[in-house]
């Protein structure tokens, strides 16, 4: 595989980037920003512009045949306070993308979509795939749009697209200033002996999975030339408060806690159905919460990392 890691200087994008190289692939980035000191780059060909850059993106196509597509101007938090900066910098970017990878002929795209956010408020737990999509918040609409987008290249032959649906991915490396992402942003304020806010009552319930085994799951999964949508989860639901109660088992020390009026746009409950990615690509999470949680303290302990940081 010759692939184009679009947003691959992030969090999920720079443990891709590693999970390519240590199965042979051949990577190039496109990032907009310049290249983290954390991660070794050797042998990956960097290349900082963003891919609305025509230029860019067009010089970037050449010689590759996948495209990982991660990058996000938005994350659901933040979405809604301005629907038309959401639509223009992530719906459109991403259909000018779809139409420079027909003019360069390159047909194999894997899309980051969002497990967490694209369902809604689920009918049933876990949550499979055939699920009705009814996104509350502008990040989970333009997510699932943009799925419908490259099933309609698909339907037409332009395009083979593989969808993946994420739920809350954590883990070394994750900003704890970036509005998503609870356990880095909780370690963080346990780490500084600050309290952490949390709306609502905590009993919200997430699907947490821990970046080495999504990085697994997209690398075997981009491999085995499959198409269609796969949800990538750990396949199990924590209540943010029982996550935090294993935060304090891990680190030893009690959190402080303060809790406010709950937002309209956060789902109260997500966990994925993850058989069909266990069935197609022979995949299963390996790495339990706590020990995750443990591998994400230490990186920060590590890593001498000070993020200070808003309400969750």
């Amino acid at each position: 595989m010759r692939a184009l890691v679009i947003g691959g200087n992030g969090f999920i994008g720079s443990h891709l980037v590693e999970g390519l190289r240590a199965a042979g692939h051949g990577v190039r980035v496109l990032d907009a920003g310049r290249a983290r000191s954390d991660v070794d780059w050797a042998g990956v060909d960097y290349r900082q512009a963003p891919y609305t850059d025509p230029d860019a993106i067009g010089a970037a196509l050449s010689d590759v045949d996948t495209v990982f597509h991660l990058a996000s101007t938005t994350v659901p938090a933040t979405s809604n306070a301005d629907p038309i900066h959401d639509v223009s910098t992530n719906l459109i970017a991403t259909l000018s993308l779809l139409a420079a990878m027909e003019r360069h002929a390159v047909r194999r795209i894997v899309f980051f979509s969002s497990g967490g956010t694209v369902y809604g408020d689920p009918e049933y737990l876990p949550v499979d795939e055939l699920h009705p999509l009814r996104p509350i918040s502008s990040y989970g609409i333009v997510k699932a749009t943009i799925e419908r987008y490259l099933l309609m290249h698909q339907h037409f032959g332009r395009l083979d697209p593989l969808i993946l649906r994420p739920s809350n991915p954590y883990g070394p490396r994750q900003s704890a200033a970036g509005g998503q992402g609870f356990i880095a942003a909780a370690l963080a304020r346990l780490r500084e002996d600050r309290p952490l806010q949390i709306w609502g009552d905590g009993e919200t319930v997430r699907d947490y999975i821990y970046i080495g085994d999504l990085v697994d799951l997209v690398v075997a999964a981009a491999a085995s030339g499959d198409t269609g949508i796969v949800n990538a989860g750990s396949g199990d639901g924590h209540s943010l408060n029982a996550v935090c109660a294993s935060m304090e088992r891990v680190v030893g020390r009690r959190m402080s806690i303060e809790y406010l009026e709950g937002r309209r746009f956060d789902v109260r409950a997500i966990v994925l159905d993850t058989t069909r990615a266990q069935t197609r690509f022979g995949w299963r999470p390996s790495v339990d919460l706590e020990t995750g949680i443990g591998r994400t303290w230490a990186w920060m302990q590590a890593s001498e990392q000070s993020i200070h940081r808003g309400n969750i």
